[in-house]
């Protein structure tokens, strides 16, 4: 259910822009989705041909930490992850959403 719900999102924001045939994806490690089931999920409702980049997380924790965080677990629609240094819960700067990169007629 929480991949339809991320796909139809998707493709709410995509109608914006007109009639599209392709579209590319950014998403993030850190986003409750891995890529390729986002893409699975996509070609199943959509007749866009759509390609995904992942980007990596980039965390910043209170014990002074800056980088990409340690996912400890990955579950069917959340991740968990913590400061590879010190454990705690960092603070997410970026790889944590699906953007919408770039899109064609």
């Amino acid at each position: 259910m929480h991949d339809t719900i991320i796909g139809l999102k998707i493709l709410e924001d995509i109608k914006k822009h007109g009639k599209v045939k392709s579209a590319i994806l950014v998403v993030g490690e850190l986003a409750g989705i891995e890529a390729d089931h986002l893409l699975e999920h996509l070609a199943e409702v959509s007749k866009i041909k759509f390609s995904a980049e992942e980007q990596v997380s980039k965390v910043k924790c209170k014990c002074g930490y800056e980088g990409r965080a340690k996912i400890a677990e990955r579950m069917h629609d959340f991740v968990l992850f913590e400061c590879p240094k010190c454990g705690e819960v960092p603070t997410v700067i970026e790889g944590d959403k699906i953007i919408l990169k770039s899109v064609s007629s």
